[in-house]
């Protein structure tokens, strides 16, 4: 299994969550993909690559779309077959809760989602943002995903060709991933997860009104193709194990040492 963790500007507690996942799940790789951090974060980058990490770092800053389509490729191209579980940098996930999302992956060979019960101490825009995108979503779909902003997700290694193909650079790929994985007739599984916040949430480098807006967009499209009976693109090719290994995508570096250009 690959664990992709997505990062941007991260902080101090990257490096232990590398420890923490390697030694939580035996076998495992840890692929840390950097969206164009800069200098700044060279120092942390380079003590996640000390715990273990796998790190690849885009020149230019595009998004967690991007950042999640090139750890898919990588992954596919060098260690074909394996899994992909994604985990946020931020701290929200908890270890034992990774753990459980990767057990019903394995156990269902389905996406799975850890989804957040939103109880407890949880800022009051992502309660009422998850809850009103929880419902645009089953009005647009007919399915119930409880938490369709999760950052802590399971892909089985023969939909990585399918996810590369799916467009969006940035928060708005993760719906767009779910959309069409509905419209394919995907099984998702889902996996209760702790919710848990930093600070009122402060990490988070999610802007409430652009990225919303991005997140509605394919929302409302889904929608509009269901009601005039057009087909959405959610159709997955024949299941198909990712091809033999390859170079490294164009724009990143796995040894973390000269930048080519992100795109």
């Amino acid at each position: 299994m690959i664990v992709l963790v997505p990062v941007y500007r991260p902080g101090d507690r990257l490096p232990p969550l590398v420890s923490d996942l390697r030694a939580a799940l035996p076998g495992a790789r840890v692929l840390v993909v950097d969206d164009g951090s800069g200098p700044a974060a060279a120092g942390v980058l380079r003590a996640a690559r000390g715990r273990g990490a796998t790190v690849l770092r885009r020149r230019v800053n595009r998004g967690k779309g991007v950042v999640l389509r090139t750890g898919f490729r990588y992954a596919a191209a060098r260690h074909p077959g394996h899994d992909v579980l994604c985990v946020d940098a931020d701290g929200q996930h908890l270890v034992p809760d990774v753990c459980r999302v990767a057990d019903r992956l394995r156990a269902t060979g389905a996406t799975t989602l850890g989804v957040r019960r939103f109880d407890g101490e949880v800022p009051a825009r992502s309660r009422f943002g998850n809850a009103a995108t929880r419902v645009a979503f089953r009005l647009a779909t007919g399915r119930d995903v409880r938490d369709t902003q999760t950052g802590l997700r399971a892909y089985p290694a023969g939909l990585l060709d399918w996810l590369v193909t799916i467009p969006g650079d940035r928060f708005e790929y993760e719906m767009d991933v779910l959309l069409r994985a509905v419209g394919a007739g995907l099984p998702i599984e889902q996996v209760d997860i702790t919710t848990r916040y930093h600070a009122g949430n402060a990490g988070s480098h999610f802007s409430a009104l652009a990225d919303s807006v991005r997140i509605y967009r394919p929302l409302v499209g889904f929608a509009a193709a269901r009601l005039t009976g057009r087909a959405h693109p959610g159709r997955v090719p024949d299941a198909v194990r990712p091809g033999p290994t390859a170079p490294a995508p164009a724009g990143v570096d796995a040894a973390g040492g000269r930048h080519h250009p992100g795109r």
